[in-house]
């Protein structure tokens, strides 16, 4: 019988799935492809607040009780890895739209399946589920300081503060105003507790059909940019190969114990793919395209990459 854990932890194989599918159904029924493109917006809006509602706004102050842990998570997520990302992205040619894909997906941390992740990698997943309403915050606050700082006026002539504030709003703020009214209402009401745990069920299937969607939508069109996307592949890998040693010597020279050093480790090298592909998508014209397909690249290097971190990781860290 399927129950939500099994599903979780088979997520994996069924985004590999999913994605193979919108491959072909994408190039054999690009018409068709085309029009349920236009549902996007609304199936993202769904999976972010089934996904927010899973983070523990409630219990913000628990996220402080391991200090420690907390200072190494924000040291290696906001530190280390926009070191890395700036070094990665010097073997890029200067254009603006790759950039901007490449910088979106990286310089924010996972909120969402690194959890799961963590749990199958044996690391402590509750220190990541307590961190994750502040990484989600300091993220929202610190990506236009990074990308500002990487970009700088290249990425004004990309971003058109109109549509990006409304994507924004409609996809991030709102539906996160919407989780939290919720978690509210199921501290004091039953039906509001039934809420939280049918909402619990969503982010997986839903995570599935915004795959299926935006691939099946945008791989028509990706064709154009293949030569700029191929380059983006050695240094996804290469991102993946870097962060667990980093994120390994941090928890070392901060004193975690083995679960807490596994859980900085998938903290560090997870991405937040879906959380900024909302914005990717707010773009204009062809930009749009090129950096969403840039960030979904990143998630499907990520996924088979997490196959192997949930091995490697705890002969890495013990």
């Amino acid at each position: 019988m399927l129950n939500r854990k099994k599903l979780e932890n088979h997520q994996v194989l069924l985004y590999i799935a999913v994605l193979a599918a919108a491959f072909g159904f994408g190039l054999m029924a690009p018409d068709l492809a085309d029009k349920i493109g236009g549902s996007i917006t609304l199936i993202i809006a769904i999976l972010m607040y089934s996904m927010f509602t899973q983070i523990p706004f409630m219990s913000l102050k628990n996220a402080f009780n391991n200090r420690r842990y907390l200072a190494a998570v924000l040291l290696t997520n906001y530190i280390a890895v926009p070191v890395v990302v700036w070094l990665l992205s010097r073997f890029l040619p200067d254009h603006p739209p790759l950039l901007l894909g490449f910088f979106l997906v990286l310089l924010t941390p996972c909120i969402d399946y690194v959890i799961v992740f963590t749990a199958l990698g044996r690391g402590n997943e509750k220190l990541v589920l307590m961190s994750t309403p502040i990484l989600f915050m300091t993220q929202m606050i610190l990506l236009p300081v990074y990308l500002w700082l990487f970009l700088g006026d290249s990425a004004a002539g990309i971003v058109q503060s109109g549509p990006f504030l409304e994507a924004f709003f409609g996809l991030i703020v709102i539906p996160l105003g919407i989780a939290i009214a919720v978690q509210l209402w199921a501290r004091k009401s039953s039906a509001g507790e039934r809420l939280i745990n049918l909402s619990a069920w969503l982010p997986v299937p839903f995570m599935a059909l915004t795959l299926f969607v935006v691939v099946a939508s945008q791989i028509g069109k990706v064709s154009t940019f293949a030569d700029e996307i191929i380059k983006v592949i050695p240094l996804y890998i290469a991102f993946m190969v870097i962060m667990p040693v980093i994120s390994r010597f941090i928890a070392k020279r901060m004193g975690l114990d083995t679960g807490a050093g596994r859980a900085l480790v998938f903290s560090g090298s997870t991405r937040n793919s879906l959380v900024v592909l909302p914005l990717a998508l707010a773009l204009p014209g062809d930009a749009s395209t090129l950096v969403a397909a840039v960030i979904v690249t990143q998630t499907i290097v990520e996924l088979s990459g997490e196959l192997l971190y949930i091995r490697l990781v705890p002969k890495l860290v013990k």
